[in-house]
């Protein structure tokens, strides 16, 4: 499965309508398989919320890296292989970060920093493709007021900042091609298994 990635370097507002089917194809014309970033702010209208638990709850922030992953690999999509993999996103992400000293909690697709809730996902199938949306606070600003929330760029180790606007897309590019590699290299393994 070829996967193709592409960051975006304009500013715009996540607001759900962004995990609709072949979005990356309709916006910027990409073909297939997909990983596209940006950073903007979110703010999840309720009609496009998803996830029924989140029905009447505010999903929102000022600042967030972005990413929305589309997959057509498989027909029919399979609603549970989109949960493992964007968990596999969301544990890949959570690697990187124990990289830099970051130690971080996971309850479910959500990681935490002291406590603080650094992000948000949902994953979802149409009927062409299965989609998954992950994104990052980058600061604590314009979050749910009842939800303890952190950003990247709040992240302190012995006083000093550990990501700015000079190491995130590293952090991006990390993030996006370590997953990319484990979704090609799950497929290679496939290829050449004998079955039992």
């Amino acid at each position: 499965m070829t996967i193709t990635h592409k960051h975006i370097d304009d500013i715009f507002e996540y607001d759900g309508s962004q995990i609709d089917p072949s979005w990356a194809f309709r916006e910027f014309g990409i073909y297939g398989s997909s990983v596209i970033t940006w950073i903007g702010p979110v703010n999840i209208i309720p009609d496009n919320l998803k996830d029924f638990a989140d029905v009447g709850l505010e999903i929102k922030s000022d600042y967030m890296v972005n990413f929305i992953c589309e997959f057509f690999d498989q027909q029919p999509p399979n609603i549970r292989i989109a949960y493992l993999r964007q968990r596999l996103l969301v544990m890949i992400f959570r690697e990187i970060l124990f990289e830099y000293g970051v130690s971080t909690t996971r309850e479910g697709d959500d990681i935490f920093v002291d406590g603080s809730k650094l992000s948000i996902s949902i994953a979802s199938i149409s009927l062409s493709s299965s989609k998954i949306h992950f994104a990052l606070n980058l600061e604590d600003k314009g979050t749910p007021s009842d939800v303890e929330t952190i950003g990247l760029y709040d992240i302190r180790l012995n006083g000093q900042q550990v990501f700015n606007e000079s190491n995130l897309m590293e952090l991006i590019d990390k993030t996006v091609s370590r997953f990319i590699d484990e979704l090609e290299t799950i497929e290679n393994d496939i290829s050449k298994t004998k079955v039992l």
